[in-house]
């Protein structure tokens, strides 16, 4: 069965409409059928889908319905193009936009700045690909195809440090059938910059003027607040990124696009792509607004007639609200190839160097705000599972988990020894007991501020103070009382990763007073809100994949049984699968550093 035909047979997800990209509303009649629900003077009338296009069960057959397709039914074209150069037996090289970190053998682990090469891409969501002699699937929507394509793979480092080669090389490359120049190379990243940027304008002026301007006119489908939750500040992206662009062709040199200097605009622009943090942390909540949404048929007919109307490509609306999120992750990536391919005598190479660290810290600053506010949900759902909690909620004073393990506290009058669990937070130190039949229950039992504490490293020998033998011990002792709380680790590395953990919190406290981080009491309250429905509902099961994966089990092993997790940046580790780790101590490694 040959791709197009099975993507024919067995469409990869449910949808309501067709998968295929209408090139105009004039198509089989879907002009005049579904101009009726948007219209400029913002009123929507009322019986625009029951009078002039029948019920909405109507609407939903005609789309299902129409045989005329345009364009590739998988998803687009690049995808078409793909699986044609493999077949053909072409080489596809795929750089890697985020760490995808796996523990199923049946996937291909990999991090950002990895080159896979690409064997099997007839899935839409999940590709097959090779890293050295390991083979797997991994998430499409993780790499982007790499620009010069020709260039031989011995040729290519497999990480990308700094922009820099791992070897001095001449900047003249043999590939294909003859020979090209490092200044043809850099054309071809060049040309890959401006006309990514240009694609990328497209994509957010359709959302605004497709979706959000439609949306605006609809007061009794959306409120102001759910348009905020929804699109961000994606309109403030957008006035951003139309300078920057205008910026980027002041720059570019079309009669020789190798001269171009547009490492100046990145320099320029490094603040203002800060805006990106406030748009990738609303998100998450983006998606479930929508989900949320698009379980009633008024919201995704009125969805999809916006798409049509505004003539664009077949993506969904997260689809397309995913892509500043990309966005921001990929420019990193493209810096550095263009810094590969700049000799170190352009007059550009300078300020290449420069917006290629200057972009690496706004997507590391963006990613650490993004993974701190998903932390605070795991900090909340590991509060619920603690029993006979007392005082305050730990997400009142702290937003990260810094290191946790077990230690011997030792007490005073008497110098009584118990073992228990500690968690290190920003802030604060919570001490839990273990049940003594199941192990994976923890009490609460105390909990001590970090702010008024000094670490106190303790010899092996006996302690002057609680006059006890001790090893591997340190203390925390409160600056403006006498309280002295005395620990004892059971070997000398973990007493080491201890104390490295105390100077990690003093910092992390440190560098969020100096950047401003904070989390909002909303935030907080739904964090808790949201475990409170967990802990009594349990975990929500994984989704299972479309049928269609049984065709893929001929050629290769079976798919992953979860749908990638998009949202994530490239520092970020992906979501995997639902994890009970609030149910096991020991699942709690990835608050851990």
């Amino acid at each position: 069965i040959t791709s197009a035909v099975a993507f024919d047979i067995l469409p990869l997800k449910l949808h309501p409409f067709s998968q295929s990209t209408p090139t105009g509303l004039d198509c089989i009649g879907w002009k005049r059928r579904i101009s009726s629900p948007v219209i400029a003077d913002g009123a929507l009338d009322k019986t625009a889908l029951t009078d002039d296009m029948g019920s909405d069960e109507d609407l939903y057959e005609d789309f299902r319905s129409s045989n005329h397709r345009y364009g590739h039914p998988g998803g687009g074209g690049e995808q078409l193009a793909i699986n044609e150069l493999i077949s053909d037996g072409s080489v596809v090289y795929a750089e890697a936009l985020w760490d995808h970190v796996t523990m199923d053998d049946q996937e291909l682990g990999f991090k950002a700045g990895d080159v896979i090469e690409v064997m099997d891409a007839t899935n839409k969501e999940w590709w097959w690909g090779r890293i050295l002699d390991s083979e797997g699937w991994f998430p499409a929507s993780f790499v982007r195809l790499r620009v010069n394509q020709d260039e031989p793979m011995e040729d290519y480092p497999l990480k990308v440090e700094g922009g820099k080669e791992d070897d001095s090389s001449s900047g003249t490359r043999r590939f294909g059938m003859g020979q090209t120049t490092k200044d043809q190379m850099r054309t071809n990243v060049i040309n890959e910059i401006i006309s990514t940027e240009r694609d990328y304008i497209k994509h957010l002026k359709d959302i605004c003027e497709g979706y959000i301007k439609q949306c605006r006119k609809r007061a009794d489908m959306f409120t102001e607040e759910q348009l905020k939750t929804i699109f961000g500040n994606i309109e403030d992206i957008y006035r951003c990124q139309k300078k920057f662009v205008k910026a980027l062709e002041k720059k570019f040199n079309k009669d020789h696009p190798h001269l171009s200097e547009v490492g100046s605009c990145f320099l320029e622009y490094q603040t203002e792509f800060q805006i990106y943090s406030e748009y990738c942390n609303n998100h998450p909540n983006a998606c479930m607004e929508l989900s949320r949404l698009t379980k009633v048929n008024k919201y995704v007919y009125f969805f999809e007639a916006c798409r049509l109307l505004q003539k664009m490509i077949d993506i969904s609306l997260d689809g397309f609200l995913l892509t500043p999120v990309q966005k921001i992750c990929k420019y990193p990536l493209q810096l550095a190839e263009l810094l590969k391919y700049t000799n170190p005598q352009h007059r550009d190479f300078k300020d290449v160097e420069a917006a290629l660290n200057a972009m690496k810290n706004v997507a590391q600053l963006i990613n650490e705000r993004k993974r701190r506010l998903e932390n605070i949900d795991k900090i909340a759902q590991w509060q619920s599972s603690i029993e006979d909690w007392e005082g305050e909620d730990v997400l009142v004073r702290s937003s990260e988990l810094i290191y946790s393990g077990e230690l011997t506290k030792i007490s005073h009058p008497q110098a009584k020894s118990q073992q228990r669990m500690f968690f290190l937070f920003d802030h604060q130190l919570v001490c839990c007991k273990k049940d003594l039949l199941r192990r994976d229950i923890l009490y609460y039992k105390s909990r001590i501020n970090m702010d008024d504490m000094e670490i106190l490293d303790v010899e092996d020998g006996k302690d002057k103070d609680f006059n006890i033998s001790v090893k591997n011990a340190f203390k925390l002792h409160c600056r403006d009382a006498e309280e002295v709380h005395l620990f004892c680790a059971k070997k000398p590395e973990q007493k080491q990763r201890w104390l490295k953990a105390f100077e990690n919190e003093r910092r992390q406290v440190q560098l969020d007073q100096e950047t401003g981080f904070s989390i909002t009491e909303v935030q907080k309250k739904q964090a808790m809100l949201n475990a409170s429905k967990q802990h009594h509902t349990g975990k929500p099961k994984a989704v299972t994949r479309p049928y269609y994966d049984f065709l893929m089990r001929q050629k290769h092993p079976t798919l992953p049984t979860t749908l990638p997790q998009q949202q994530v940046f490239m520092l970020a580790e992906p979501k995997r699968k639902p994890s009970n780790f609030w149910q096991n101590i020991s699942r709690l490694t990835p608050f851990r550093k």
